[in-house]
């Protein structure tokens, strides 16, 4: 049975999804529209319209936004609507807000590729959050996760897939630098996306050989609210009756748990493994 989230927690959440909103915006305004970079994604296929249409990229890029939407709710549940509809629709009012009062007429300095790094980082990280948080920029990152609930497909592999033909268009609408730039931003993107994620999944196994579990446990439930797994074991050299705790938990509380067991028990030996895919009670992937 899945978990029902505290206050606190939904404040995190949406905290973090707020900051990665600002970054995207970031991302998206100053480096990606001015250059005409369109890897992907509603963003790069407004880029694409704003050619032939009478309105800017910022408000093409609200109104695809919403009827994407629509298709996340019937496919994707009501929890992971509700986030992204918030990341939809703040992130379309900060474009907004950006196009009337700060507009740019071109880019921000005269260096495309450095342009291209910005370009790709800023919504890359961004999107890895969303995704993490169960949650997304909207737009095509919708239908990339549709794409990976019903297949055994990764999510960068999945929105690679999905924007592959709004970067290729690039080439025809505007230049072939342009439509290179944006082929490889979409690639860049793809690789940066996958890491974050994973580099935010990152989880420490612990294996506790001790002689006295008891503290290291309490600590381990009562401090760190996680669980663990203790079963006996023998020394084959000493030949003395050892104990070994199996745990699981995030990077800070590894430290944490390291530090006491030091003053618990000096003599106490401790492997770490780092695992990014954890699926059990407690922890991203259980469902």
């Amino acid at each position: 049975m899945k978990q029902k989230k505290k206050a606190g927690e939904w404040a995190e959440e949406y905290f973090a999804l707020t900051l990665a909103v600002i970054v995207l915006v970031i991302g998206i305004y100053v480096f990606k529209f001015p250059n005409h970079f369109s890897f992907g994604g509603v963003t790069g296929i407004a880029v694409l319209l704003e050619e032939f249409l009478p309105f800017s990229a910022s408000t093409l890029t609200l109104v695809m936004n919403m009827l994407l939407l629509i298709v996340g709710f019937l496919f994707l549940g009501k929890e992971f609507g509700i986030k992204t509809v918030y990341v939809s629709v703040l992130s379309s009012v900060l474009l907004e807000l950006l196009d009337r009062y700060v507009p740019l007429r071109g880019p921000l300095t005269d260096q495309p590729v450095l342009e291209l790094v910005f370009a790709i980082v800023l919504p890359a990280v961004s999107a890895a959050v969303f995704f993490y948080y169960d949650a997304s920029g909207g737009g095509t990152d919708i239908v990339a996760m549709i794409v990976k609930k019903y297949s055994d497909m990764n999510i960068a592999m999945a929105l690679f897939l999905v924007d592959l033909l709004i970067s290729v268009s690039a080439w025809f609408v505007f230049d072939a630098q342009t439509g290179l730039f944006s082929f490889c931003g979409l690639m860049a993107k793809s690789l940066v996306i996958d890491r974050v994620i994973e580099n935010m999944n990152l989880c420490k196994y612990l294996t506790i050989i001790c002689s006295e579990p008891q503290p290291i446990c309490r600590f381990i439930h009562e401090q760190l609210h996680r669980s663990s797994t203790i079963f006996k074991a023998e020394g084959s050299y000493s030949h003395h009756d050892k104990t070994i705790v199996l745990t699981v938990m995030k990077r800070k509380q590894a430290i944490r748990l390291e530090r006491f067991i030091r003053q618990q028990e000096a003599g106490a030996f401790i492997m770490v493994t780092n695992s990014s895919e954890i699926i059990g009670n407690g922890f991203h992937g259980f469902h």
